[in-house]
């Protein structure tokens, strides 16, 4: 979905964002109220510049908006795979990104993501999946690697993939697998200004996608694992 088209279903009350060679900011009026609005349009390859565009963006807010919600947009296909990107260490740009929207968090900012076209790789862990829930709308493309170039790197038949594919949400792109994994809170039809309002009220700081993996059994052993993890470290506490 175009992004001006989306914006004027999220905001009918209004916005203000703009976008500079594929970055998306600005705020807009949700619920009688302002939220900061941050993300990447034209399916974006995520380099050092939009990286610390984003980065700064979520820093201003922090410090001249405290408290302020933000909606991260998502469209973007991963980080950009150049030489001078990889040389400059665009690892640590994009960890400085999420830390940012860390940082917000833990100031106080309920953090929404949402994929409204395309999510893939390091472009979406260090967006949309940092927020405190992410969702997705219906024909969104998500997925870690395409099944063709993970036959390649782990050396596994296509074919074989693909049949996995049908059984387990790991290896299937698509909103609906990752909303099974929890990873995707949920994904929006109908009225999405009234939607991504009830995603800023519920949104918290308790992570909850693990145990939303267990109940919809897309993963199965985070959560137990994590509780095991958890009552082992209280068991040996002093």
């Amino acid at each position: 979905m175009n992004w001006n088209e989306l914006a004027a279903q999220l905001f009918p009350e209004g916005h203000a964002i703009t976008e500079s060679d594929n970055f998306l900011s600005g705020s807009a009026r949700l619920a009688g109220a302002d939220i900061a609005v941050v993300g990447t349009t034209g399916h974006a390859p995520i380099g050092v510049e939009i990286a610390l565009a984003q980065a700064r963006f979520v820093l201003q807010t922090v410090r001249e908006h405290p408290g302020r919600p933000i909606l991260i947009m998502v469209d973007t296909q991963g980080q950009r795979l150049r030489h001078r990107d990889e040389m400059l260490g665009i690892n640590s740009f994009m960890a400085h990104l999420g830390k940012c929207v860390d940082l917000a968090r833990r100031s106080g900012h309920k953090i929404v993501g949402l994929v409204y076209d395309q999510a893939l790789s390091g472009g979406f862990i260090t967006s949309g999946m940092m927020a405190d829930a992410c969702y997705a709308l219906p024909d969104a493309t998500i997925r870690v690697m395409g099944l063709p170039a993970m036959a390649r790197i782990t050396k596994v038949p296509e074919e074989r993939l693909t049949e996995l594919a049908v059984s387990n949400p790991v290896f299937a792109p698509g909103p609906e697998n990752y909303a099974r994994m929890g990873g995707i809170e949920a994904i929006w039809d109908g009225d999405l200004a009234a939607s991504l309002a009830k995603a800023f009220s519920d949104a918290g700081a308790t992570d909850v996608r693990s145990a939303r993996g267990l109940e919809r059994g897309g993963r199965k052993l985070a959560q137990p694992v994590i509780a095991a993890i958890v009552a082992g470290s209280n068991v040996l506490a002093p």
